[in-house]
């Protein structure tokens, strides 16, 4: 029986090397996350903790703070959008209000 041609799927070496540092990238990145996770874990575990002290977890744990504020940030997007759809559905008088905040805040 013959056997069928194998195909084989090149790469050439620059897309090869991009490819490498994506994924030495990723790895970095988890490895940066697995550290910050442990960290915040390390500290709520903690037995003699009576109150949780959010601020110092984020200035002890190194880029923690950093993470956290682009987190933030994308969630940010996501409630504008959430916002926007929903403004149709409001009243002139609960839009009113919220218009009203905006220039308080603006002044």
């Amino acid at each position: 029986m013959p056997r069928k041609a194998s195909v084989v799927n090149e790469v050439p070496d620059e897309e090869t090397s991009v490819l490498l540092e994506s994924d030495q990238e990723k790895e970095d990145e988890i490895g940066k996350l697995t550290r910050m996770l442990g960290a915040v874990m390390n500290y709520l575990s903690d037995d003699e903790l009576e109150e949780l002290d959010i601020e110092y977890l984020l200035d002890d744990t190194e880029g923690l703070r950093e993470w956290w504020d682009q987190f933030r940030e994308s969630n940010r997007k996501q409630i504008e959008e959430e916002i926007k759809k929903s403004l149709g559905e409001l009243s002139l008088k609960e839009l009113e209000k919220i218009h009203e905040k905006i220039k308080d805040k603006q002044h």
